[in-house]
């Protein structure tokens, strides 16, 4: 189909023009761009235009539905109409980073910053789980810790503490190689600066209150400037500052200094400028502000416990699907370094376990028995800690087990902060929790183990069995058309046979087309097919490219639905268009958002032009790769809009337990 180039250059106006593109490609579908300011944007103008399927934003790129077959077409035409250049979807993806707000940008800024160093932390809070056990009194004995009826064990505990204890009492070091790493500076001088704030020569930060009471605090004169000589171990705020300084100050220097001379002025300046500024003014500031916050959250949590136990403990698996989570372990950390405990991990424990408990349900309510899979070893990889295979891979596709996952995890954060259940440290999540839990809190925090296991089991189970039994009586009743009316199948649409299926030409697609009055495609996977709105994507949900039908897959293979030509494969290897003898042209695009895997995961079988028969294997796909990069593997197959020859199409819903499924029948015109 040519392409009217007037149509494309509406498209760049109607996006603000080309000074407005800072970045823009396209997958199979859409064009995706990075634009300066989406207020520009004349919504009404691509509506009209012929061209435009849909158009929508979604994080940070604004994305317009062209379909498949013609956007690489519209695309090419639109990077001469501009003179811009080619963009790869990483290019865009960064691009539109930039449009977040600061907020935004700041959550993201600090799960950049710990995510590196999460492993060290979450070791560390393991080993000292175990400290607990052998010190810990009253857990095996009447008021005796194990270490205490048993001395020899004592020096053994001391080692495990020591090894422990290294990640928190250099936490800064940690912190500043992560921080001046993502703020482009150098990783190593990171670490000394972390060090430094850490230095033996210094007053302990863990000290320092019983300093003062004491009036003991040391101090630098400076020339009549009295400077607390303090450390800031298990602080966040002093470190992150100072991190921001150095990387940014080590930049600068570098652009500036020769080379002949860099390695004598760049590391030595920086660092005194930095350090020097770290203890007379970013500490002592960033220290009070550090200890205003904590001391606003103890006030909180002692004066609303249930409500803050209600709303953390509730909301924490939102937090996992926007990131969010990775934020507050620099709270954790806070309330550890400065008072000796945090509320919140405990929370973030049992929230783990619930998501684990509700993907566990789904085996008594779904029936496909690779999804069953999926739902058990989702949910033991929950009850260890790691929650994102549960949600993303089972509970958020069906919804209603992520919401009582976090009605149970709410009840149980309520308890918690009421019986004021704390951690001594920040170590595995899900079951393995209660290690980082003071040992006096342990009856407390197993019964909300408990809740958390019952209540998200139960209500998933009921739910999503009544659920069943509704979608059963519902596929009972007879296929569905794409208005959502049942219809009957006429007895001149009963003998569907499509002859001359091995032919492509001209003449052969002509005799085809008037030798059937409908084409069934049968279900190029196995699965369950539901209706397109069920798809988490607005361009396939709201019908913008054309009418089908999705697919949950419970395989890994795509075949061939019928006796086709296949149009195109698209480079990322997750979409196929095949053509039938008819001209009709279905797409087959594997999960959400997967073009931004860029192949991998993906084994293509077949090539533009080849012929294939029905039931042929198109690709293979890795399921937990996608699953891993956190994209849904719920699968379209769409009739695109555009093709003369359709009149309309009906969808069958329900189990697909092999390709002799019919789940889509294009009738044509005449």
């Amino acid at each position: 189909m040519a392409i009217d180039r007037k149509q494309v250059e509406e498209i760049v106006r109607a996006v603000g023009g080309k000074e407005n593109i800072e970045a823009a490609t396209h997958c199979v579908t859409r064009l995706r761009f990075a634009l300066v300011d989406e207020s520009k944007v004349d919504a009404a103008a691509l509506d009209q235009n012929d061209l435009v399927k849909g158009q929508f934003s979604s994080q940070g790129q604004f994305q317009v539905v062209i379909g498949p077959g013609l956007v690489d077409k519209v695309y090419d035409e639109m990077i001469q109409i501009t003179g811009g250049d080619r963009s790869s979807k990483d290019d865009v993806k960064a691009a539109a980073g930039k449009k977040q707000n600061p907020i935004q940008r700041a959550i993201k800024t600090l799960s950049d910053i710990f995510i590196p160093i999460l492993p060290a932390i979450i070791t560390a809070g393991l080993l000292l789980g175990i400290n607990n056990i052998l010190t810990g009194p009253g857990i095996f004995f009447d008021k005796q810790s194990l270490v205490d009826v048993y001395p020899a064990w004592k020096d053994l505990a001391s080692i495990i503490n020591t090894i422990a204890s290294t990640a928190f009492t250099f936490l800064p070091a940690l912190i500043g190689w992560a921080a001046v790493k993502r703020f482009g500076g150098s990783p190593l001088l990171g670490i000394v600066l972390g060090l430094i704030l850490v230095h033996p020569d210094l007053l302990s930060a863990y000290g320092y209150a019983d300093a003062v009471n004491d009036g003991t605090v040391p101090t630098w004169n400076l020339f009549g400037w009295h400077i607390e000589k303090i450390g800031y171990q298990g602080q966040v705020l002093p470190v992150l500052v100072s991190a921001y300084l150095l990387a940014k100050l080590e930049i600068f220097l570098n652009k500036r200094v020769h080379d002949s001379v860099k390695l004598l002025v760049v590391a030595p300046v920086t660092l005194l400028i930095t350090g020097f500024l770290a203890f007379t003014i970013i500490g002592p500031v960033t220290f009070a502000i550090a200890n205003a916050i904590t001391s606003g959250l103890i006030y909180i949590y002692e004066s609303y416990a249930a409500l803050g136990g209600l709303i953390y403990g509730g909301l924490y698996a939102l937090l996992v699907i926007t990131g969010m989570h990775h934020t507050f372990l620099a709270v954790d950390v806070q309330l550890i370094g400065s008072q000796g405990g945090t509320f919140l991990w405990p929370m973030l424990a049992l929230s783990n376990i619930a998501q684990g408990s509700a993907a566990l349900a789904m085996m008594l309510v779904l029936r496909e028995q690779k999804m069953r899979g999926l739902a058990a070893t989702s949910s033991v990889s929950a009850f260890l800690g790691v929650t994102e295979p549960a949600i993303f891979g089972v509970n958020i596709r069906y919804r209603y087990p992520f919401i009582f996952g976090m009605v149970g995890s709410a009840i149980g954060g309520v308890l918690l902060t009421m019986n004021n259940v704390q951690a001594t440290s920040i170590g595995v999540g899900g079951v393995p929790g209660f290690l980082s839990i003071f040992p006096n809190k342990w009856g407390v925090f197993f019964i909300g183990m408990a809740i958390v296991l019952i209540v998200p089991f139960l209500l998933t189970v009921i739910f999503g069995r009544a659920k069943m039994r509704k979608q059963d009586r519902e596929a009972g009743s007879g296929s569905v058309t794409a208005d959502h009316v049942s219809t009957s199948t006429s007895t001149s649409e009963v003998n569907r046979t499509t002859a001359n299926k091995n032919t492509a030409s001209s003449g052969a697609a002509a005799d085809a087309q008037t030798s059937i009055n409908a084409l069934e495609v049968m279900a190029p996977l196995t699965g369950k097919a539901v209706l397109l709105e069920r798809v988490p994507d607005p361009a396939f949900a709201e019908k913008q490219m054309g009418e089908g039908i999705a697919i949950e897959p419970s395989g890994n293979k795509v075949v061939a639905p019928f006796d086709a030509q296949v149009a195109h494969v698209i480079k990322s290897k997750h979409a196929v268009i095949l053509e039938h003898a008819s001209g009709v042209q279905i797409l087959i695009h594997v999960g959400i958002n997967t073009v931004s895997m860029k192949g991998e995961g993906f084994n293509v079988h077949v090539q533009a032009g080849e012929h294939v028969r029905a039931g042929q294997t198109l690709l293979e796909f890795d399921r937990q790769a996608i699953e891993a990069a956190g994209h849904p593997l719920i699968t379209p197959i769409i009739v695109p809009d555009g093709q003369d020859m359709v009149d309309r199409v009906e969808v069958t819903t329900g189990d697909v337990t092999s390709n002799r499924n019919g789940v889509l029948k294009v009738h044509l015109k005449g």
